[in-house]
């Protein structure tokens, strides 16, 4: 199974802007629904944002509402996480998935196709 590619990560101030890009080569790309999960250190993976395979819908979790956006390109089978005004507790290991059952509906728990992860570390 194909699995998605994250980079992008790194450090930034608080403040600070940071965009996350992740690559697909599979060539269902264009049905899946993707996402961005994190997970900070002690704590379990938490949704951030995801994104439905036509583009048209997004959902965001409540502590990123407003200062990140899901954005996806088909021609390049990626999708990008553009984080702005960053805080320390977004520090996190920021990982891309993807559902793989075409499904109509954005469904947390239906990602199953993950990236190895990319580091993102706000600094205050």
């Amino acid at each position: 199974q194909v699995q998605p590619v994250e980079s992008g990560g790194g450090l930034v101030q608080a403040g600070g802007s940071l965009r996350l890009s992740c690559a697909h080569s599979g060539r269902f790309f264009s049905q899946y629904n993707m996402a961005w999960f994190r997970q900070s250190p002690g704590k379990e993976r938490e949704f951030a944002a995801a994104i439905s395979s036509g583009g048209d819908r997004t959902v965001y979790a409540d502590s990123v509402k407003g200062r990140f956006t899901i954005l996806r390109d088909k021609s390049k089978n990626a999708v990008y996480l553009q984080m702005n005004s960053l805080k320390p507790e977004d520090t996190a290991v920021y990982y891309c998935a993807a559902d793989t059952s075409s499904r109509y509906y954005i469904t947390k728990s239906g990602f199953d196709s993950w990236g190895q992860g990319t580091q993102v570390t706000v600094s205050s």
